[in-house]
């Protein structure tokens, strides 16, 4: 899942497409092109940053933000993502022709169960501790992943209930989405343990804070370790991974998927 993120606040891309309120169209045209030529299979869409400390967007916003990109992209033969948490936004959305809605309040707002419901898109799950502007003020937990199987177990459900198919479903453990390192790194090492009624999971690590923590590289600097998070990531379960860099992360996933074949050979 190659990143196109339509914001000016992106803690990796923002302004790269979206300048003086306005979307650079035929740029992030080409970039899609380009991702999807580099081994993207899905293109994630977002018009509201939610970085630690982002500032909240209102609808018309977000919709004056995506809805553009969304029908510029229907011209490319990809699936395409929109990343939101607000039913109207949504709805726009799978009107204008997106294939999956990811929500990274994990499906919080009764309504937006009920319009995907509504709808054949998928739906992306993910789990978030507090609000983007709180969320990383100290988060704690007894014991990270059962809190987080228990609540896509719930999710997953609430979800049934409302009609949506569970082919339709994919959970994302939300990487620094209200997680210390030290969750982040139990997480890694546990996706599989995360796993609910054998749905996928989607996972999102690129160029996070994590990464800069650990290998002391600023943003625009953590290609290599991005790519190599991925690989573990998928290593141990992952089946989406959610990416700024896919020519650099379909090269690492390359190298996995020889020595896995190698293995049963």
């Amino acid at each position: 899942m190659g990143v196109l993120n339509v914001t000016p606040d992106s803690f990796s891309d923002g302004g790269r497409w979206y300048r003086r309120g306005s979307v650079a169209l035929s740029e992030i045209l080409d970039a899609a092109e380009r991702m999807v030529e580099a081994g993207a299979h899905l293109l994630d869409v977002g018009g509201e940053s939610t970085r630690p400390g982002a500032r909240p967007v209102g609808v018309q916003e977000e919709v004056d933000r995506v809805l553009p990109v969304l029908e510029a992209l229907s011209r490319i033969d990809v699936l395409v993502s929109l990343d939101t948490s607000k039913p109207e936004v949504a709805a726009q959305g799978i009107a204008a022709g997106c294939h999956l809605i990811n929500d990274v309040q994990g499906l919080r707002n009764p309504e937006m169960v009920q319009v995907l419901a509504g709808s054949d898109v998928g739906v992306c799950v993910m789990h978030m501790r507090g609000e983007p502007r709180s969320m990383q003020a100290d988060p704690r937990y007894d014991d990270v992943v059962i809190e987080i199987r228990d609540f896509f177990e719930r999710q997953v459900q609430t979800c049934l209930h409302a009609g949506v198919e569970p082919e339709r479903l994919a959970l994302d453990p939300g990487f620094g989405f209200g997680k210390a390192l030290e969750h982040n790194l139990t997480l890694l090492g546990a996706l599989e343990a995360l796993r609910v009624s054998d749905l996928p999971l989607l996972v999102g690590l690129s160029r996070k804070s994590m990464l800069g923590t650990l290998t002391g590289r600023p943003v625009d600097e953590r290609e290599v370790a991005s790519a190599v998070v991925a690989a573990l990531a998928v290593e141990r379960g992952a089946d989406i991974v959610r990416v700024h860099d896919v020519g650099s992360t379909r090269d690492a996933l390359r190298l996995v998927e020889a020595l896995s074949e190698h293995r049963e050979h």
